[in-house]
């Protein structure tokens, strides 16, 4: 599928969209005045409340997991798979318990 461009608007849809935007009562430009008050959001804002806004990402866990390459058959990857979001964490969850009950009894050697 392609995207087709818009080509150019017209003079006369111009004018029909600032007049729309004009008439609408919940998004008014702001004035030269209220510009010149504007201030950056680090200066308006509390200190902590811009810390914790302009955090990226999610916070670090406590438990950081390892990154490793494992072969398994795709008809299981794809059982997973079709499970929706979060197969990953469902499967980490199916072989910490099997770890568990596998183990049980057993010392672990190195």
């Amino acid at each position: 599928m392609t995207k087709r461009k818009a080509g150019p608007i017209s003079d006369a849809e111009e004018a029909r969209i600032q007049a729309a935007i004009a008439r609408d009562p919940d998004a008014p430009e702001i004035t030269d005045e209220q510009a010149a008050q504007a201030r950056p959001a680090s200066e308006a804002l509390d200190p902590a409340l811009f810390a914790r806004l302009t955090q990226r990402g999610r916070p670090r866990s406590e438990t950081r997991k390892k990154l490793v390459t494992l072969r398994l058959p795709p008809d299981v990857i794809e059982g997973y798979q079709a499970t929706g979001p979060g197969w990953q964490v469902r499967m980490g969850e199916v072989l910490a318990a099997g770890l568990r009950t596998s183990t049980r009894g057993r010392k672990r050697t190195a």
